[in-house]
């Protein structure tokens, strides 16, 4: 067992505003989101809310802890999807165990280091299949998809490009829509 703090010390942190992760034994802490970030997030709620309704699986977004190593690593995902074969599975009661399909996490200054490094490897690690990292400065989704342990080359998408839902194709949205008006 790591010396590292753990889940259990996870869940005794403070409802003090800010949002803690465990990553890598270590918890870390982030204030709340800008309202740029919170309206980008809507966006892509919005947009994933139409697999949802077409039974595809369940959308969640933070604050739920993911607990993908209850020794080392409990994330919260700006937003997730869990497939409908494996939702039964993976949710309970206080949090979701295991790896989702999808995890989306929205840049902010504060997060971006660790979102683009040691989350980027750890959902990989635990086997994310797909981990999309929006950037609503440069107006990008990069959208990264697991090839055996790790995650390939992403696809950066901007503008006009279009963004599909993996899980169910059809299912797509302009980038450019994410980020308008923001």
């Amino acid at each position: 067992m790591p010396d590292g703090l753990t889940y259990a010390d996870l869940r005794e942190m403070p409802e003090d505003g800010w949002r803690y992760e465990l990553l890598e034994g270590e918890i870390v802490g982030s204030p709340a989101p800008a309202v740029r970030h919170q309206v980008v997030v809507m966006r892509l709620a919005l947009f994933l809310g139409r697999a949802v309704q077409a039974g595809a699986g369940m959308l969640l977004f933070a604050p739920t802890d993911v607990v993908l190593d209850p020794e080392l690593n409990a994330l919260e995902p700006d937003l997730l999807f869990i497939g409908r074969d494996r939702a039964a599975h993976l949710i309970t009661e206080t949090h979701i165990q295991g790896a989702p399909d999808l995890v989306v996490e929205v840049l902010s200054a504060r997060s971006a280091q660790r979102d683009l490094g040691a989350k980027h490897t750890v959902y990989a690690r635990y086997g994310v299949a797909h981990y999309w990292v929006v950037d609503p400065e440069a107006e990008t989704v990069r959208v990264h998809e697991l090839e055996g342990q790790r995650y390939g080359r992403p696809a950066v998408l901007r503008g006009g490009e279009v963004l599909r839902f993996p899980l169910a194709p059809a299912i797509s949205v302009p980038v450019s829509e994410l980020f308008r008006g923001t």
